[in-house]
């Protein structure tokens, strides 16, 4: 309990993204949500770092007036008229603010989830919409009272929204896909809820392989959704990485109307990837569609038009697996959108959200501290800009360590980042069949939450520490010569990590639940024994019989199990989707604790406990 104490205020320290907030009155901006009003007359940045909201210019690009908050912010919506502005700030006890967009005056604060995100207002602007990423819900607030009048579930880490032009349906992007990871079809959700009912009616599932969703927008006269993500080639071993062997990224296309998936078309070009896709918009006059690579420092602009007539002329078909291993399917042809797509080079770093106003498009620049501008008239000349947010400030070791972390310069051809397989740096819920330990065993992707404090590093502890660790993914998953300062500075970055408080916390405190789990933990099973001391583990290799037939007796890495409640699937292949099935399901001979003889309650309460870590 000890260690819940001592971390829960390092919360408002550590951003759920671990964007760090530096000592000093100058810290790093580093924006990330942007929007308009409805006029387009005012720009406003969520300066995430800085706990603060920049009023910018179009015209000029730069800010007119800044709004402090007490937390970082991640999300912005906006009252038609312009007068309110609705902030969504990362805290486990969630609030939302209501904020006067002249005098910058909070004029309501609304309480709601763990990490709220993704405000958005129903029709008439009585009820906003919140994603409550860590609660996996969606919640329902009436304006008037302030009163949350629905909890949805959705299916696991909703980060974004867009809601139909008739306020009937909303459509919610599901960060990282759920269940065991020991199969062959693992796919994020977009989830679809009645705002009449305010239940969910659907849960699209996306391609194989489709994860890390951040954004979604609607197309302007609202048939179409679209969706980026990246597209993880899980199924084959990481030997190589031209042609997106290991990672492609995409746009997914859905049919609003009849809540299907339509299309999944690559981002990428045959020699050369499009890493991490983040923020999506569409040009008012649905022109085009742009879509921020966060990894590539560069915005894709898509002739929408010659993109839909290039997908009606495709042949018919269905959506067996026959056709999805086609090449003629957009989703494996890295050349599709060669004559419809031009990918422009940002001039600052780290692309997060965009916005398009008239015919320029403007991008927050996370790791700049900037606003790209780009015009969207290919016959403008230098038609790409960056504009400071504020005074320069010269990056400090551990900034340069997380600008690195997440750029695919580190990366031959620019497929991927460390980001895209360790996506906020934790886990992305995925196999991968890496060439650390031979070929044909995959295994589950880490958490690197308190790695280089927890030696050995990888699940069988095959490097020593987590050092070689950073350096031996450089050179073998990203195909690289590792940049030894470079690697220093991602070592410094991954050193200052800090958990974030588990939702199943009461007001950061154990539940009774979870207290009774915690005496059934050290005395009844034995789990102290392995999953001890400060970060709940003795540093050793065990073989606790969860091997498969070819790892009989193979012993694996004692993890911390601090912050284990995000890290789900579980076991060292992800077969066990719940910790439930770690303790009931896949515990042979309770070598892995002595789980059996507990009752049902019991099995509950030692689960809540260790999901409070």
């Amino acid at each position: 309990m000890e260690s819940l104490i001592k971390y829960y205020p390092l919360y408002f320290i550590f951003s759920v993204w671990s964007s760090l907030v530096l000592a000093g009155s100058d810290p790093y901006l580093s924006p990330l949500p942007i929007l308009s009003d409805a006029q387009g007359s005012w720009l406003y940045v969520g300066e995430k770092t800085a706990n603060r909201i920049a009023r910018i210019s179009p015209t000029t690009g730069k800010p007119q007036k800044h709004y402090a908050l007490p937390s970082p912010p991640n999300g912005l919506a906006i009252s038609n008229e312009g007068k309110k502005l609705y902030v969504t700030v990362e805290e486990p006890d969630g609030r939302v603010y209501v904020l006067d967009t002249e005098s910058g005056e909070i004029l309501q604060e609304l309480k709601t989830g763990h990490t709220p995100m993704a405000p958005t207002l129903g029709p008439n602007e009585k009820i906003l919409y919140i994603c409550n990423r860590f609660n996996n819900n969606v919640a329902a607030i009436d304006l008037a009272s302030g009163k949350t009048i629905a909890t949805i579930p959705t299916v696991r880490e909703p980060v974004a929204m867009a809601l139909t032009r008739d306020g009937r349906f909303l459509f919610v992007a599901n960060h990282l896909p759920t269940g065991a990871a020991n199969v062959d079809y693992i796919t994020s959700i977009i989830t679809v809820i009645d705002t009449e009912k305010q239940s969910v009616v659907k849960n699209i599932p996306l391609p194989n392989g489709a994860i890390d969703l951040r954004e979604l927008t609607l197309s302007p006269d609202g048939k179409y959704l679209y969706v980026p993500s990246i597209f993880a080639r899980f199924l084959v071993p990481t030997t190589q990485i031209e042609r997106g062997w290991i990672n492609t990224h995409a746009l997914n296309i859905i049919d609003v109307h009849r809540q299907k998936l339509l299309h999944t078309v690559l981002l990428d070009d045959i020699d050369r990837g499009a890493a991490n896709p983040w923020g999506v918009a569409c040009s008012p006059d649905h022109a085009y569609i742009l879509v921020a690579h966060s990894a590539t420092h560069e915005i894709s602009i898509i002739d929408r038009a010659a993109l839909m007539n290039k997908l009606a002329a495709l042949p018919e078909h269905d959506t067996s697996q026959k056709f999805e291993d086609r090449a003629d399917n957009p989703m494996n042809n890295l050349s599709f959108l060669y004559d419809i797509r031009r990918r422009i080079p940002l001039k600052g770093n780290g692309p997060r959200n965009l916005v398009v106003l008239k015919n320029r498009a403007y991008i927050t620049e996370y790791f700049s501290d900037s606003i790209g501008v780009v015009a969207l008239d290919p016959a403008i000349k230098n038609n790409v800009r960056s504009v400071p947010l504020g005074p320069h400030k010269p990056q400090d070791t551990l900034r340069k360590g997380e600008m690195y972390f997440n750029d695919a310069a580190l990366c031959f051809q620019q497929w991927q980042s460390c980001s895209t397989c360790h996506p906020d740096v934790r886990t992305d819920a995925v196999n991968w069949d890496l060439l650390n330990d031979g070929i044909g065993n995959p295994k589950s992707t880490k958490s690197l939450l308190f790695s280089h404090v927890t030696p050995p590093s990888m699940i069988t502890g095959i490097r020593p520490n987590a050092e070689a660790g950073v350096r031996a993914g450089i050179r073998h998953i990203q195909f690289m010569a590792p940049n030894e300062e470079k690697a220093l500075a991602i070592d410094a970055f991954l050193k200052a990590l800090r958990p974030i408080p588990s939702p199943h916390l009461v007001e950061g405190q154990l539940s009774e639940s979870a207290q009774r789990g915690k005496v059934i933990f050290e005395a009844a099973t034995g789990c102290i024994h392995c999953h001890s001391g400060k970060y709940y583990t003795n540093l050793q290799k065990h073989d606790v019989g969860t091997g498969t037939e070819r790892e009989l007796g193979v012993e694996f890495d004692t993890p911390t199990l601090i912050e284990v409640w995000r890290t789900a699937p579980y076991l060292y292949d992800g077969r066990a989707a719940t910790l439930k099935e770690v303790f009931q399901t896949f515990n042979p001979n309770n070598r892995h604790g002595h789980t059996s003889q507990l009752s049902e309650p019991e099995l509950d309460d030692l689960v809540e406990y260790v999901l409070s870590l």
